[in-house]
């Protein structure tokens, strides 16, 4: 190695993130992962010598930091490639553009997201505020710390699958590996390291916010949905009335409001704004949910 060779863990670490500089901050996070368990692992391996030359040693063979950042760009390209859904040539004008969602399976996924989202909502905000007040209600007790430890561990946990999954419902990169611990240390310096760091409360922060969220991104899609769902069928219903379909249950008619509806010019309007109701909530759907995960990256996200 040169003089301007990294000499240290660290300094490996810091020139790897220098030669990722602008790339996506998942992408940064994966890759400071990798190596920086690969070189720590060797260093626990060889405890004797000293860490500048153990890292000239793995240098050699896992490579300099520029290679790596090199290499990982070309991997990413490659997934992103891979993994792409193909798109058909897009539509002209603007009413085939509407109705085009419904080819993007992205959005059919957001929208599933908007139901499942009061579900990990109320998950996700009652670990948070349990974790949190056992944590400080128990910490003049000797098993209050190993508590928040462990309360924190699973909250990242859940931060990791929380992201995989916006990944696969929004297309948005996302980690596929967590941040580093570091090096071994003592228990109060593990401690100091996680109430130092950002991402710590932003991510009970996110965890928190999905209550409120997911009530509001629930309330939404069942009242688009049923509201599209409704028009649409309206004048199934008017013709139900007509011919006597629910007398077998002892049910003259359906009323519908505002009576208008039950004309023929009404039954046009809802056949019509049916339709156009549900391809504006899957439209809503793919854009919300993308503005989620964006959000989501810069809280989860080193």
């Amino acid at each position: 190695m040169n003089g301007s060779a990294p000499r240290s863990i660290d300094d490996y670490l810091t020139a790897l993130r220098a030669s990722l500089a602008g790339e996506d901050p998942a992408l940064i996070q994966d890759a400071l992962y990798d190596a920086e368990a690969h070189l720590r692992a060797e260093a626990a391996a060889n405890p004797g010598k000293p860490e500048a030359e153990v890292l000239e040693r793995v240098v050699d063979t896992y490579g300099r930091p520029e290679e790596i950042a090199a290499a990982y760009r070309d991997a990413e390209v490659k997934v992103a490639h891979a993994f792409q859904v193909p798109r058909a040539t897009s539509p002209r004008g603007p009413l085939k553009r509407f109705f085009s969602v419904y080819s993007d399976p992205h959005a059919y996924l957001s929208l599933f997201f908007m139901f499942m989202s009061l579900v990990t909502g109320i998950v996700y905000f009652t670990f948070a505020v349990t974790g949190l007040s056992l944590s400080f209600g128990l910490a003049i007790l000797i098993f209050g710390l190993p508590l928040f430890l462990a309360f924190i561990g699973i909250a990242r946990v859940i931060a990791l699958g929380e992201g995989r999954l916006l990944e696969a419902v929004s297309g948005e990169r996302m980690p596929r590996r967590p941040v580093h611990p570091g090096p071994r240390g003592s228990l109060w310096e593990r401690i100091g390291a996680m109430l130092r760091d950002a991402r710590t409360w932003s991510t009970l922060v996110y965890l928190m916010l999905m209550l409120p969220l997911g009530i509001i991104y629930f309330t939404l899609a069942t009242t688009a949905l049923s509201l599209g769902v409704s028009l649409t069928f309206v004048p199934i219903i008017g013709i139900g009335n007509r011919l006597d379909w629910w007398a077998e249950w002892g049910i003259d008619r359906l009323d519908m409001h505002p009576m208008w509806f039950d004309t023929p010019a009404g039954w046009v309007f809802c056949v019509v704004m049916g339709p156009v109701v549900l391809t504006a909530l899957l439209h809503f759907a793919r854009a919300v949910i993308g503005l989620h995960a964006r959000t989501a990256k810069a809280l989860l996200v080193t």
